[in-house]
């Protein structure tokens, strides 16, 4: 299965929500019954490479390519903020990933 899907992290070097954030993208990938797939961590370093991979801010998450979060802006090197539902926060919140990983590995079978 690890094979249907690839997950990275995008982040700006020093993103305070980087740890936070690979640490809930692996129990989400671990409570799906995916332990084995990696974390891929891809690091932005300027606003070309922001334009290149449609940054959204840090720390963004794509599973496939696909961001669970899509942003509406333009690229960025800033700090992302997520809405929770305890309000805003640099860390995302579950579902949404929880959600497209398992799109992606229904999609796969």
């Amino acid at each position: 299965m690890s094979g249907t899907v690839d997950v990275e992290l995008l982040v700006v070097p020093g993103c305070p929500g980087e740890a936070a954030t690979r640490d809930l993208v692996r129990a989400v990938l671990d409570g799906s019954g995916l332990s084995e797939v990696g974390i891929r961590t891809t690091v932005i370093v300027g606003p070309d490479d922001a334009a290149t991979h449609r940054f959204g801010g840090s720390p963004s998450v794509r599973i496939n390519g696909v961001d669970p979060f899509p942003s509406q802006g333009a690229p960025t090197l800033a700090c992302r903020l997520y809405r929770t539902a305890t309000g805003l926060s640099s860390i995302p919140d579950p579902e949404p990933i929880r959600a497209l990983i398992a799109e992606t590995t229904t999609r796969h079978h």
